[in-house]
């Protein structure tokens, strides 16, 4: 015999609208009284009836916004190609998906992007920046209802309720690693993507900590370039023009192909590259041996990992169970490929 909503509401001692509140994601609901009957639920084996949930969500019309920095970053090709993989399933239940995209980490621009949408969406995916601006409009939209899911770099302090991607600290302390072991000396210049990303930071932060443990790698020189290649280009040229003695470079964030270009067209063969991601041109960069190493963020997982929360958050009335889902790492070297 299935587990009634009108059963969990006798055992728990509450009203079947406030089960039906805390097992629909209906309204709010006193945690601890949320708790109980999610724990009630779960005690009986409580399944959600997904074909009544499937009627219900196209009478509901839900709507999910996402926003990402997409525009002239590769990268992110694959994350919108996770979020796609999930295109039929969404249709099945009446779920429209509307992504909007934007070059670069403008603060004004991403904040009217979040506005088209705060009307309309029942939640709402983002590569945020980590600002003040922003996160003040996440908690907005959660007050309201809204489940916002930070994708690929997460917002310090913020009511999103989940956060997918890599962690970043994790990923500039192996960057560092793999530096040590291509150069015993090293003089380092670094390639931010922006310091408005706290992603990025982190990045840096936890490059920088690890080489601190060995005072035989110095940083020479840290730039932004807002993850485009043109503006790595230029500034990689700069960069190794003035201190002739950087014989490696981590690349933070985007930009990479950039840096490359510079390289070969200062004929610097003897400057070692650590970068992240694996776009066709790292990749060919990789086989050319311009770049040693690079660090996989498993783009394609981070957008099919946000697109099952938010599927599971608005058909089954799930929160996520965790506040982070972070996935691996992985290092690639030309031999990978």
């Amino acid at each position: 015999m299935s587990v009634t909503i009108k059963k969990i509401a006798e055992i728990s001692g509450v009203s079947r609208g406030t089960v039906d509140r805390v097992l629909n994601n209906r309204g709010k609901v006193n945690p601890k009284t949320e708790q109980k009957v999610k724990e009630c639920a779960e005690k009986l084996g409580y399944k959600p009836n997904l074909a009544g949930k499937a009627l219900a969500a196209k009478k509901k019309n839900h709507i999910v916004g996402i926003i990402l920095p997409s525009d002239g970053n590769p990268f992110f090709n694959d994350i919108i190609k996770g979020i796609e993989s999930f295109i039929d399933i969404y249709e099945q239940y009446g779920i429209k998906i509307i992504l909007k995209t934007m070059k670069g980490y403008n603060i004004k621009k991403q904040l009217k992007l979040i506005e088209s949408f705060e009307n309309n969406i029942s939640g709402l995916i983002l590569t945020p920046i980590d600002t003040d601006i922003i996160r003040e409009k996440i908690n907005f939209l959660e007050e309201k209802g809204i489940g916002v899911i930070t994708l690929n770099t997460d917002i310090k302090n913020s009511k999103r309720f989940s956060y997918i991607g890599t962690d970043y600290y994790k990923g500039g302390q192996i960057a560092s690693g793999i530096v040590k072991l291509i150069n015993s000396v090293g003089y380092i210049g670094i390639v931010q993507g922006s310091n408005k990303i706290y992603g990025h930071n982190q990045r840096v932060l936890g490059f920088k900590e690890e080489l601190e443990k060995d005072n035989k790698v110095i940083i020479k020189e840290i730039f932004e370039t807002d993850d485009d290649d043109i503006t790595s280009y230029d500034k990689t040229i700069k960069m190794l023009e003035n201190d002739k003695s950087i014989n490696t470079i981590f690349v933070v964030a985007g930009g990479v192909y950039g840096v490359c270009r510079a390289i070969i067209k200062l004929n610097r063969k003897d400057i070692q590259i650590v970068c992240f991601d694996e776009v066709p041109t790292t990749i060919e960069m990789l086989k050319q041996n311009i770049i040693k190493a690079t660090i996989s963020q498993q783009p394609r997982l981070q957008g099919e990992k946000a697109m099952e929360i938010m599927f599971n958050y608005l058909i089954k009335g799930e929160k996520p169970q965790n506040d982070c889902y972070i996935i691996e790492n992985q290092i690639k070297i030309k031999q990978n490929f």
